[in-house]
């Protein structure tokens, strides 16, 4: 009896053994498989539950640095895209569309071409447009006067030098052989001036040619005067005198 009793409580014990290390066993594993649901919910369950120490630290490290590339990627990137984008309109308007432009260039800044004149002064000669020309005359640096062509010959009386800037944009220039108005007078060329005064600083010039008809006429209304027939250019000024030269 001892001995089946012995071996049955033996036999209890073995099955106690069994039935604690089984309890142990569940225990264990239901140790294991707690950590396990943490990965799969994620960070609401394992961030603020059991493993603070283990567990939730990679977890929070992990949401942490991404945050912070998140916040450093937002900051870096509104800043360049802007740079660029902006860049390229800022360009655009400075470098081609404000010159201006422009555009067409403006009236009178074609390259000059220069002239000496008959008493050693110069005439600066600008295209206009439209075939017609302005000449500066300029003498040592100092500005005397300008001539103009409105869709014909132009021509100025400077102190008894008369020029004759013509539609071609090319200047004549002469000193005397002036006669003064009203009268009629032989002129180089064949041609004949019949000076008359019609106002103040307002006098009209007919030229006759060999057989008296009028060929054309010249009207200096306060401002000169001047004309080019068959090669004689002709200047007529506001105070009546007219000259001309081949």
């Amino acid at each position: 009896m001892s001995t089946l009793t012995n071996r049955r409580s033996s036999a209890v014990r073995t099955l106690a053994g069994s039935a604690l290390a089984a309890a142990l066993l569940v225990s264990t594993a239901t140790a294991c498989s707690s950590p396990s649901p943490a990965p799969g919910t994620a960070a609401p369950a394992a961030a603020p539950t059991t493993p603070s120490a283990q567990g939730t630290t990679p977890p929070a490290a992990a949401p942490s640095a991404p945050t912070t590339p998140d916040a450093a990627a937002p900051a870096s990137t509104p800043a360049a895209p802007p740079a660029p984008g902006t860049a390229a309109p800022a360009a655009t308007p400075t470098a081609r569309h404000t010159t201006t432009p422009p555009a067409a260039p403006p009236k009178g800044t074609s390259p000059v071409r220069t002239q000496k004149l008959v008493d050693g002064s110069t005439a600066e000669i600008r295209a206009t447009g439209n075939q017609n020309y302005v000449a500066k005359i300029v003498n040592n640096g100092t500005e005397y006067g300008t001539l103009e062509t409105h869709d014909s010959d132009a021509g100025v009386d400077f102190n008894d030098m008369f020029i004759v800037l013509s539609l071609d944009g090319t200047a004549h220039s002469w000193m005397g052989g002036g006669h003064q108005g009203p009268g009629t007078f032989k002129l180089a060329g064949g041609w004949t001036a019949k000076v008359t005064k019609i106002g103040e600083l307002h006098y009209r010039a007919q030229i006759l040619g060999n057989d008296g008809a009028v060929n054309g006429t010249l009207e200096a209304n306060q401002q000169d005067a001047g004309a080019v027939a068959n090669g004689v250019y002709m200047v007529l000024s506001t105070g009546g005198e007219i000259s001309a030269k081949m």
